[in-house]
């Protein structure tokens, strides 16, 4: 039965929902067993190759055990998490993202207007996401720009990269298809690129999970299991919908 509270709003369908928490486990389990398989060799290098002789152009040394899968360092053991979680996350990414354009998520929710993608908002996104300013109201029914601009780069950018420069370090698909290899200037490239992806995600991980708290942690946990979200009502003065809406009139 659909409730009748005008404030509450159908936010998020079942496939959001599925692969927001199936992405979430498998990240975890793909980011701290990944620590766990460089810890095996801490430097990164650009190229084909990499050993104790060649140019390093970052060491970051040894992450903590706190930090890996498993906590007491194995390679094995990391490599067989890594790998569980690896095909999962990779065909669960790809069926949102079909989900995503073909069911109308992306032109929906994430496609950004002609009107909206200007200096204006950006900057005014800016200010009130600094101020900490939450939308509220009808801006709050809908993404802002920064929230499309960060969630499309992650769907479309940063974690089909993962995914890609993972495989290009597999020497197995380096012998079938070694062009996968190639087109990040080698396996070494490989590894740099898909160590500064990880550590993106992760950070926007991160920048979500604040906003998640500062937004009302109850609120945006129950709309992402069931779906049903309460919209917070309007305060006096201008809100972060507000000016977009006076722009486009």
């Amino acid at each position: 039965m659909v409730p009748t509270d005008r404030h509450l709003i159908y936010r998020h369908k079942l496939p959001t929902r599925l692969w927001h928490w199936l992405n979430a486990a498998c990240l975890y389990v793909l980011f701290t067993s990944g620590l766990g398989i460089f810890n095996a060799h801490p430097y990164l290098y650009w190229g084909e190759y990499g050993a104790n002789f060649d140019p390093i152009w970052f060491a970051p040394g040894r992450f903590p055990g706190w930090l890996t899968l498993p906590e007491q360092y194995s390679l094995a053991m990391s490599r067989r998490w890594h790998l569980f979680a690896a095909p999962i996350f990779a065909f669960s990414l790809l069926a949102y993202m079909l989900w995503s354009l073909f069911g109308g998520h992306f032109r929906r929710d994430l496609a950004i207007g002609r009107r909206e993608f200007t200096m204006a908002h950006i900057w005014h996104d800016i200010k009130e996401h600094a101020r900490l300013r939450l939308p509220r109201g009808e801006a709050a029914k809908r993404y802002n720009l920064l929230q499309k601009i960060a969630y499309s780069k992650l769907l479309f950018l940063f974690l089909p990269v993962l995914i890609l420069t993972g495989l290009a370090m597999s020497p197995g698909m380096d012998a079938a298809w070694p062009w996968l290899t190639q087109m990040w200037g080698g396996r070494q490239s490989a590894r740099s690129i898909h160590f500064i992806a990880a550590w993106a995600t992760a950070i926007f991980f991160l920048v979500h999970i604040a906003m998640v708290l500062l937004a009302g942690p109850f609120n945006e946990v129950r709309s992402m299991i069931t779906g049903w979200f309460i919209v917070p009502q309007e305060k006096p003065g201008k809100e972060m919908g507000q000016a977009y809406e006076e722009d486009k009139a």
